[in-house]
């Protein structure tokens, strides 16, 4: 899924001059591939033990709340409520989890405010690749997992911006010499224009997002792992039943009373 995304996300870099295109003809074929494929990614964590029961329903609580979470801040000035839960909920429960986790949060984001259209896969998968590094980081407990998951929030903040502008940025039209794309240019010129053009016009909003990541990471981190991990534990419907010998030599399960 995130080869087919990097190619979704930088296909328009490689064109040949002149060549006509547009995100309304591509976004439908990602999105028709991109929603198999998200299945395809929860079957394979629930056969290799990664999800189960609980985790399931931990995945649909969390993308409501965070689908609800969205448009308090709605991207204003950069406000973007809705990482911070995407990076926790990855850490909790693993990297599987939170591709899944931040694809389907933005979905339900879509459909409760109305904001379907071609740049919606393209949200899914950056927002999915949040989730996913989350799950990636080395194990930390304590102040510094903190922030670790702050500094964390605070690059991938950065990154998503960058991907979502390389989504937009080859169909922006108005554009002076030193700002726009070029079709059929040299890659390294055109990786230029961009930079250019990313500084210029969405930088105030990538650092507002990183902030706000680095804020709600920082002020909930500890309160939000703390429940979530206590939330898997008591929830462990998977855990396996052993059974031990009892005094008199017959077996039965560990934990159990046999006063009773």
């Amino acid at each position: 899924m995130s080869l087919a995304g990097v190619v979704a996300f930088g296909w328009p870099l490689l064109v040949d001059p002149g060549t006509t295109f547009s995100h309304s003809t591509d976004a439908p074929l990602l999105f028709s591939l991109l929603m198999p494929l998200l299945l395809a990614v929860v079957l394979a964590e629930i056969s290799e033990g990664g999800l189960d029961v609980k985790a399931i329903a931990m995945l649909g609580v969390l993308s409501a709340i965070g689908a609800a979470l969205r448009p308090v801040g709605a991207g204003t000035a950069g406000l973007e409520t809705v990482f911070f839960l995407l990076i926790l909920g990855g850490r909790v429960f693993g990297a599987g989890f939170g591709f899944v986790l931040g694809a389907t949060t933005l979905f339900a984001s879509a459909l409760i405010t109305g904001g379907v259209g071609p740049w919606l896969p393209f949200q899914m998968l950056g927002a999915a690749w949040v989730g996913l590094g989350a799950g990636l980081l080395p194990p930390l407990r304590g102040k510094a997992e903190i922030a670790l998951l702050a500094a964390y929030g605070a690059v991938a903040g950065l990154l998503y911006g960058v991907c979502l502008n390389l989504m937009f940025w080859p169909f922006t039209t108005g554009l002076d010499g030193e700002l726009s794309f070029v079709a059929g240019a040299p890659l390294t010129d055109n990786l230029q224009r961009f930079l250019v053009y990313s500084l210029a016009t969405s930088l105030g909003w990538d650092i507002g997002r990183a902030i706000t990541n680095i804020a709600l990471v920082s002020l909930t981190g500890t309160v939000v792992l703390r429940t979530l991990r206590r939330a898997a534990r008591k929830a462990a419907f998977e855990a396996p039943v052993e059974f031990t010998p009892a005094a008199h030599g017959t077996t039965r399960p560990a934990g159990s009373d046999m006063r009773g």
